[in-house]
């Protein structure tokens, strides 16, 4: 069996430019000792090619997560609708890859704002080490 131990654990954000500002979820979320996290803003959640996704993974991410603007509200009509879909077909490729699946996750805005995002992000931060 390959166990793969990295020493930081490197995370890529991709984020619709729509739902917010990715400076302000770049300063809430941080970065924990020795972690570090990739900022990449789109323009619709709906342009997250799987492409993308995976060139994020071969550049050392071990964790990938999408974040859309909330369901029936995209500024491209239904661009978020495509995101999961997407995230699903990267995942299944990881997991035929060896690197297991889960590794990338979609995280819809709501009416909860940008603290719940970054609530959720620490949360997948902490499972993607578990499995690093």
């Amino acid at each position: 069996m390959n166990i793969q131990h990295h020493k930081n654990l490197k995370l890529h954000i991709f984020y619709c430019s729509n739902c917010f500002d990715g400076d302000e979820l770049n300063s809430l979320f941080g970065e924990e000792a020795g972690d570090e996290h990739k900022m990449i803003s789109l323009p619709c959640s709906g342009k997250a090619d799987l492409l993308y996704f995976l060139k994020a993974f071969e550049t050392g991410a071990d964790g990938l997560a999408l974040v859309t603007c909330p369901k029936n509200e995209c500024h491209y009509l239904e661009g978020n609708l495509r995101a999961p879909k997407r995230a699903e077909q990267a995942n299944a490729l990881l997991e035929e890859a060896g690197m297991g699946g889960n590794r990338v996750t979609v995280l819809p805005m709501n009416g909860n704002g940008i603290e719940e995002i970054v609530t959720k992000l620490k949360i997948f931060r902490e499972k993607i080490r578990g499995m690093s």
